[in-house]
């Protein structure tokens, strides 16, 4: 499966459009983090429970996107873009999505 942020892969000429693929993941804050978070807030740095949370979350969505397409039999996923969002003030989502495609 090739999947990329272009709209085209070089040498293979899109056959089919399949449709738009997507993989998405919530996660909750946990109490501990939202701690550190605060205490990173007032001294600076990184705060790596959240980078962690939100990388994690990216990989799910990430395969779960890959699965939607593998299930429509596509060769290839174009136009990946990844979107953060909060639902609610301790969860945010993390949704994948792209174009499935057959490839010649």
């Amino acid at each position: 499966m090739i999947i990329t942020n272009t709209d085209s892969v070089p040498n293979r000429e899109v056959t089919e459009i399949l449709g738009v693929v997507r993989g998405n993941s919530v996660r909750a804050k946990h109490i501990g983090r939202d701690l550190m978070a605060g205490l990173k807030g007032i001294v600076g740095g990184e705060i790596s429970g959240y980078t962690e949370l939100l990388a994690d979350s990216r990989e799910e969505a990430y395969k779960r996107m890959t699965e939607d397409a593998e299930s429509l039999g596509a060769d290839a996923i174009l136009n990946v873009r990844f979107v953060t969002s909060m639902i609610a003030q301790t969860m945010s989502e993390m949704l994948a999505y792209g174009t499935a495609v057959k490839l010649k």
